[in-house]
């Protein structure tokens, strides 16, 4: 009996150790996926501050349906700032909301709503290769480097799930 007990609480403990790892790996993927949308919001919505980007982003704001109608309000320049200053207010509340359950939630919410229309940009934009034989063949810009947006929708969606589990 002892030695099947014992043998028992070895696979407990193997499997404890196992989860306990799994935690570890998971809350250190959690924190990952909060800084690095932190950091993406920040650093290109600080960006959106330079004639570079304003002119960057010209193309693929005024293809699109949900935002081209900024450019009959703002300057170039003017709907490159405002983009920013959503993007870095983003980054900020997400911050904000590693202490507060409702800035965590608000800040999520703004980044679905910002990957969301990023990621609309892939459909409305000009992204398809035409020398490839169009679609599904991305071009590298702006299609390709379109492409990350889905995956930081999907991160800003986590972020969302887990503010709101809180």
């Amino acid at each position: 009996m002892n030695t099947i007990t014992q043998s028992a609480n070895n696979e407990w403990n193997a499997q404890s150790s196992g989860q306990a790892i799994g935690q570890r790996v998971s809350a250190l993927g959690e924190h990952a996926t909060l800084f690095s949308t932190v950091l993406v919001l920040g650093w290109i919505g600080a960006m959106k501050f330079t004639a570079y980007e304003a002119g960057a982003i010209e193309g693929l704001v005024a293809s699109s349906p949900l935002v081209s109608w900024l450019y009959s309000v703002l300057s170039l320049q003017g709907t490159s700032n405002l983009i920013g200053s959503i993007e870095i207010v983003t980054a900020v509340t997400l911050l904000i909301g590693i202490r507060y359950k409702s800035a965590a939630i608000l800040g999520a919410l703004a980044a679905v709503a910002t990957f969301t229309v990023t990621s609309s940009f892939l459909f409305t934009a000009p992204g398809w290769e035409a020398s490839l034989g169009g679609f599904p063949a991305l071009s590298v810009v702006p299609g390709q480097f379109l492409l990350k947006d889905v995956v930081l929708l999907a991160a800003a969606v986590t972020l969302l799930g887990k503010a709101l589990n809180r």
